[in-house]
């Protein structure tokens, strides 16, 4: 059996998409952020609907792996429904191997809700409670790198388990995109995560949150983060690009031009991260792999969910070639 390339970690979930008419729906603003409302107590016509199976952080980075050549397989969680076999076949039609994938069968798979107005969505969510426990590899099973992402609030005693078998591990290499609620548990109690993380990557508002630094100093938000152990360190920043550093080079990195208006902006930062980790894991440079990264996710988001814009790297290499002059990294 050829050695697994790559095993990511997290919650996955079935997304039910609920396009709403523009004018069935408004939004505003105000000191907490900008809020979605409807008629209250009434019928409200709706667009469309899509189910998209198999998704989440995670599961999006996996797919995204696998379809970019490398093998790849999830450790995650579903309940004994008929919503988790969907998503194991989705999962096994992406190539991605579920033999990690534990069946709960007294437990509901997750199934959350996402309200699309406009190109944006809000996710009604809710996480049921699994009993979470790392597999056993066999030797030719091992990983060369596990990726590490959103997993529910109670699983946080899961991140020792992992730490326990990392540490048994040191040649395997850890990439970590936090979600919510490893963001919330701080960087002391998951310092063991950090400390072996080769790649972290977050937003601009997310590494505020993590290294606790000044917003508008990129430069001090990357030594905070480099300082708790991650050796490549990724932020994103929205329209404004992203910034990465090696601990030697720091580069900032355009977007790539929309090729169209985006349709739905679902898992626009999942793509960018696992895109990035698998040009690194694929044995490119920090330049290259900021290349590549925003390419997937421009392209996610001329499609409906997380994953049916991913692309192969020969759809990557082509977007490449049809590159303005300016689509590159420089330093800063």
């Amino acid at each position: 059996m050829k050695q697994i390339d790559v095993i990511s970690v997290g919650d996955i979930v079935t997304d039910a998409f609920v396009r709403l008419f523009d004018d069935k729906a408004v939004t505003y603003k105000n000191d907490e952020g900008m809020w979605l409302a409807m008629q209250y107590g009434t019928k409200i016509p709706f667009q469309e609907a899509y189910i998209v199976e198999a998704v989440g952080n995670s599961a999006n980075a996996a797919v995204a792996c696998a379809r970019l050549g490398l093998k790849t397989g999830l450790v995650a969680n579903v309940g004994g429904d008929q919503h988790g076999r969907d998503m194991i076949a989705a999962l096994e039609k992406n190539k991605v191997l579920t033999d990690f994938v534990r069946i709960n069968s007294t437990k509901k798979s997750n199934y959350h809700y996402v309200l699309w107005y406009k190109e944006e969505r809000t996710i009604l969510i809710k996480h049921e409670e699994y009993n979470y426990h790392w597999p056993h590899f066999r030797p030719d099973e091992t990983p060369k790198w596990i990726y590490i992402s959103s997993i529910s609030k109670n699983a946080i005693d899961f991140h020792d388990q992992i730490s326990d078998w990392l540490d048994k591990h040191p040649d395997v290499k850890v990439a970590f995109q936090p979600g919510t609620f490893q963001m919330e548990a701080g960087v002391d109690r998951l310092k063991r995560i950090y400390a072996r993380t080769e790649v972290l990557v977050l937003n601009r508002e997310e590494a505020v949150l993590v290294s606790g630094g000044d917003y508008d100093n990129i430069h001090q938000l990357l030594d905070k983060l480099h300082a708790i152990g991650p050796k490549i360190v990724v932020i994103t920043d929205g329209p404004s690009g992203a910034y990465a550093s090696d601990g030697t080079s720091r580069l900032k990195m355009p977007i790539y031009p929309d090729i169209a208006p985006p349709f739905e902006r679902t898992g626009a930062g999942d793509a960018f991260a696992s895109t990035f980790v698998c040009a690194i894991i694929k044995g490119n440079n920090l330049e290259s792999a900021l290349q590549w990264a925003p390419i997937n996710s421009m392209n996610v988001v001329q499609k409906i969910g997380a994953q049916e814009g991913l692309l192969n790297e020969h759809h990557i290499d082509e977007f490449l070639k049809k590159a303005p002059e300016w689509y590159k990294a420089t330093t800063f």
